[in-house]
């Protein structure tokens, strides 16, 4: 990963109807780590870092902008970010939160 915190991470985040904040965070880093934390404490600093309500992620990635046509093309993940009239495609592909993570690792 980007930041340091290890070599492979799967991230899984469960929600429940009617519920904004997630129900379940679930990261395993297949023992890949780079810092003195179990996968459980990785994902209570990753839910305290990001706001992971379904309407903060629509905003952050502006999903209800038309970025869905070139998105469905040569898959979604891998993506080189870019901007076109002022919306942001493959958003997700930024590494913009870099430096906190860093930080709330001590990395």
């Amino acid at each position: 990963m980007a930041a340091g915190v290890a070599e492979e991470c799967l991230v899984q985040v469960a929600y429940a109807i009617g519920v904004a904040e997630p129900v379940s965070l679930y990261i395993d880093t297949y023992g890949t780590g780079h810092v003195p934390a179990s996968d459980a404490e990785i994902a209570r600093t990753v839910r305290s870092l990001f706001d992971l309500r379904p309407a903060a992620i629509i905003r952050k990635f502006g999903l209800k902008h038309p970025i869905y046509e070139p998105t469905a093309a040569y898959g979604h993940m891998g993506r080189k970010p870019y901007v076109k009239n002022g919306i942001q495609y493959f958003g997700w592909e930024l590494l913009d939160s870099v430096d906190r993570i860093k930080e709330a690792f001590s990395l």
